[in-house]
């Protein structure tokens, strides 16, 4: 059986539109983000999205573990980025240089170098508050969106019944997988299956994961097979599909769409003039 993400009603600002209107406005603020390098102008799609987050009304509880998880990898990539620099020389040709360290020891005769410049300081901050806020948007739709509304959402987007019914399986598929895995590996435990003392190399890991990799995915190709028979069965794709749930568009939700419109178009027109590119503060550091 297919099951979905953790969706309740909350009676909150997001679940107030249509999700129409939500995947529209969210398609423009992810556009319009990727249109600008400058902190200063990420900083307003950085606030907005905390708006958004704190209206959402999720608590911190529901979303801990995804926010744990996306947190860090944004965080190591970033971090990763200020090392190393790389990706930043698409924006900027020199960099000029704050501090260097250096490490007390050598390795085969390279001593280990860390050169801190503004250049990469600043990258690293705008690739944070860019990810960061594409991220916190993007964290909220399986849980502000009904789960019973995403063939209807996706169909009132223009897709076809396929690509609509297609994305509704799609978003369903990793808490599914989640659930399976959880319970086979419930299954292997009571049959004395210890996951906790695994040993030896990354291979032989992976060869003992066998007993849970093995069913889980079994079970997942087994279950997508019972879904196209079923679908097959119902003459799935002969013709037209009716929903049993419909969608109407509100004032609230045209306000919204129009917000995220005007959203991407000034942030293409802001891009086309030059402005909102890879910025760095007036500094007087000397050039490496």
């Amino acid at each position: 059986m297919l099951v979905a993400w953790r969706y309740r009603d909350r009676n909150s600002l997001i679940q107030s539109f249509d999700p129409r209107a939500w995947i529209i406005f969210f398609t423009c603020f992810l556009a319009s983000t990727l249109l600008f390098w400058d902190v200063r102008y990420l900083l307003f799609f950085f606030l907005l999205a905390l708006l958004t987050v704190f209206a959402s009304r999720i608590g911190w509880h529901e979303m801990k573990r995804a926010w744990l998880f996306i947190g860090g990898f944004i965080l190591f990539f970033s971090f990763l980025t200020f090392l190393t620099g790389r990706g930043g020389m698409e924006l900027y040709t020199q960099e000029h240089l704050i501090a260097r360290l250096q490490a007390g020891f050598k390795i085969f005769g390279w001593q280990p170098t860390l050169n801190i410049t503004i250049e990469r300081t600043f990258y690293a901050l705008s690739m944070l508050v860019r990810v960061f806020s594409i991220a916190s948007m993007t964290i909220l739709i399986p849980y502000s969106l009904n789960p019973a509304l995403y063939g209807i959402t996706f169909k009132g987007l223009g897709l076809p019944d396929k690509i609509a019914y297609g994305m509704d399986l799609t978003m369903r598929f990793i808490p599914t997988f989640g659930r399976d895995f959880t319970l086979t590996m419930d299954a292997q435990r009571a049959r004395g299956y210890e996951i906790e003392k695994l040993k030896g190399g990354l291979f032989a890991q992976v060869r003992k994961l066998a007993p849970l990799i093995v069913p889980v995915t079994i079970h997942a190709i087994a279950g997508s097979e019972d879904i196209i028979d079923a679908m097959d069965l119902r003459a799935f794709g002969v013709g037209k599909r009716t929903w049993l749930q419909q969608l109407t568009y509100r004032r609230r939700d045209r306000i919204l769409i129009a917000a995220g419109i005007a959203m991407i178009m000034i942030s293409a027109a802001l891009s086309l003039l030059g402005l909102g590119v890879f910025w760095v503060p007036a500094h007087s550091f000397p050039v490496m």
